[in-house]
């Protein structure tokens, strides 16, 4: 007698992407086209400028785009194009970083919630749910006051709160992945829940982890630039392009280049985060692939 052995459907990043190359998705290619400069300015941004941000010279204050100025100067004289490009790295890297504690939080809270329901599930939504009902950028706000300014308590403090959105996700996820034939195998064959979870359950996951991050990482990155607008990230001399969209609107009538610059350059990395999530979704969602 032959056993039939019930293995884990491949659901996962890379049978999807085998099926169907994220190559074909225009909008997806435009968006990692645009996403390319912005990550070389994040990881080497030495490598785009030469001037250091902080530099100043007042008798140079709020000139135009010119061959020694790229984007013009600000208000001290420093130079936009640098600042643009130093501005990237917090930007950028902070946006990272809130994802990936979202990611720690999140995943097992919603691996937890989908495959145990009852209390555990109940306990874990209405905390989440608690969450979810104040506004992100007044929670933010609250935790900056309570713990104070700078773009560490910041990263932290959207970290916490985009958990409840991916934890929803992966719960209603897992949910679909318990009630399949190789959950029920692996108990059958004795697995402890943690085996099932982790090594079976939580592999079919990684394809709405992808998308919902790409996707929360162009959140995060509005985020970071609102609370930098109003004071609370990086810290003055440091540019990001939240703080410099700040001081270049006291100015937009002399010389508005320092905040389209710093508007411009947000709108373009959220933009591109937006697209690459909508061609991995429509690479990796099932759903998406079929119409």
């Amino acid at each position: 007698m032959t056993a039939n052995v019930v293995r884990a459907p491949r659901t996962g990043f890379l049978s999807g992407a085998r099926r169907s190359p994220l190559a074909k998705n225009r909008a997806a290619i435009a968006g990692l086209v645009i996403l390319l400069p912005i990550i070389l300015a994040t990881v080497a941004p030495a490598l785009l400028t030469g001037i250091q941000p902080n530099a100043q010279d007042l008798s140079a204050s709020l000139q135009f785009p010119s061959g020694e100025h790229l984007l013009g100067t600000n208000k001290l004289g420093r130079d936009v194009w640098a600042r643009l490009v130093y501005g990237a790295q917090p930007t950028l890297l902070g946006a990272f970083v809130v994802v990936i504690i979202s990611g720690l939080i999140g995943i097992p809270l919603g691996l937890f919630a989908g495959y145990y329901g009852g209390r555990v599930e109940a306990v874990i939504m209405r905390v989440l749910d608690a969450l979810l009902a104040f506004p992100a950028l007044l929670l933010a706000i609250l935790v900056v006051a309570t713990f104070g300014r700078g773009l560490g308590t910041v990263v932290v403090a959207l970290g916490v709160i985009y958990v409840p959105a991916m934890a929803r996700l992966i719960r209603s996820v897992t949910l679909v992945q318990r009630s399949l034939a190789y959950v029920d195998a692996g108990r059958a064959l004795g697995f402890s829940d943690g085996r099932i979870l982790f090594r079976h359950i939580l592999p079919n996951l990684v394809a709405a982890v992808v998308v919902q991050s790409t996707i929360d990482l162009a959140y995060a990155i509005l985020d970071i630039a609102a609370l930098s607008f109003l004071g609370l990230g990086q810290q003055p001399p440091d540019p990001d392009w939240g703080s410099m969209l700040s001081d270049g609107r006291a100015y937009l009538l002399q010389n508005a280049w320092p905040a389209i610059s710093a508007g411009f350059a947000i709108m373009l990395a959220v933009v591109s985060f937006n697209l690459v999530g909508d061609g991995l979704r429509s690479q990796l969602d099932p759903r998406e692939r079929e119409r």
